[in-house]
């Protein structure tokens, strides 16, 4: 019991020292447009995407986030659109945010392999607070605890401010693909939106915290020709994050033969050699399924039990085609 406590209250900490920032894949191939808007509708034909991760497992209800999203290419008017649903829940529910976003992009063509595309994004926010299931320090006795010895909870001095405050937010992106690599910028959190559930005044640190995207790959062909039913190729990329006094970086391979993809990353937080990544999955027909695993190499080590995420896309274009998309191969890894 104790030794849970003491991972409760480290996690605790680590939540106040990372305060107001947003759920980051290790599958960030596998959600493109919460990685650049840029990446909003890369095929002519719905895409569905769902996403799913469970963040330090052996802390009791940690971190679950949950996306589903959905996008398509318009050739006729080089234009792509997209729409998301997600929700990052924390401690069992005592703190959620849930986001409605709807995603658009451009594209400028300079020849069949050299293109820029533009992105942008607005969602619509809803953060809960249940106030509740939260234990304040003026609350706790030695003896019993956070509650009395008829098992009621103890009063409180603290303030206590809404449940829930919702706010609209703005992103932007910016894609550069080549024949022989792909690279791109985003900047999430234009509108700096406040995200206090007390009504006084924060001086700013309630403001969430733009954040800075940088991501970069290309893409080894293995095999010859571009038979669908045997395709091998590796994929190095890079991405960088920064948002106020966080930053990370993982670089890393994602790989594909035939049906099979696999893939192992290196996450560095800067302050903190973070985890080592590793993804399997399949490709067959519309269906691409992906799972991996985040190995926690930084002094958390096993008490967080890591990280589990399980992506799954629904990819309805029609592959036969001769010309099936507008794009070359160093995208693939987001098809």
């Amino acid at each position: 019991m104790k030794y849970r406590l003491l991972i409760f209250l480290g996690l605790l900490l680590f939540c106040a020292s990372v305060k107001a920032q947003d759920p980051v894949y290790s599958q960030f191939y596998a959600a493109p447009m919460q990685l650049n808007p840029a990446l909003t509708g890369l095929v002519e034909a719905p895409v569905i995407t769902m996403n799913y991760r469970n963040q330090w497992p052996n802390i009791p209800d940690a971190y679950s986030t949950y996306a589903v999203s959905v996008s398509q290419y318009a050739s006729k008017i080089n234009s792509s659109f997209g729409a998301l649903v997600e929700a990052d829940i924390a401690g069992g529910g005592i703190y959620a945010t849930y986001r409605v976003g709807l995603f658009y992009a451009y594209d400028i063509r300079f020849s069949k392999k050299f293109y820029i595309r533009a992105g942008l994004e607005g969602s619509f926010v809803n953060s809960r607070l249940n106030w509740n299931k939260l234990v304040f320090l003026d609350q706790l006795d030695l003896t019993t605890g956070a509650v009395n010895i008829n098992g009621n909870a103890n009063p409180t001095n603290e303030a206590q401010g809404s449940a829930s405050i919702n706010y609209f937010d703005l992103g932007t992106g910016l894609l550069v693909n080549t024949p022989y690599f792909y690279a791109g910028v985003s900047v999430k959190h234009l509108t700096t939106p406040r995200e206090s559930f007390l009504s006084t005044y924060q001086n700013g640190s309630d403001e969430l915290p733009l954040r800075y995207t940088i991501h970069a790959g290309s893409e080894i062909r293995l095999t010859k020709g571009n038979k669908l039913g045997n395709q091998a190729f590796l994929s190095p990329n890079v991405l960088f994050v920064k948002q106020r006094n966080f930053h990370q970086l993982n670089i890393g391979t994602y790989a594909r033969y035939g049906i099979f993809l696999g893939g192992i990353w290196f996450r560095h937080t800067f302050t903190n050699t973070d985890a080592v990544i590793f993804m399997l999955g399949i490709q067959k027909g519309v269906f691409k399924l992906g799972y991996s695993y985040d190995l926690t190499v930084s002094k958390l080590g096993g008490a967080s039990g890591g990280a589990h995420e399980i992506s799954l896309t629904l990819n309805f274009e029609n592959k036969k085609r001769k010309h099936r998309n507008r794009y070359n191969d160093c995208l693939e890894i987001f098809r």
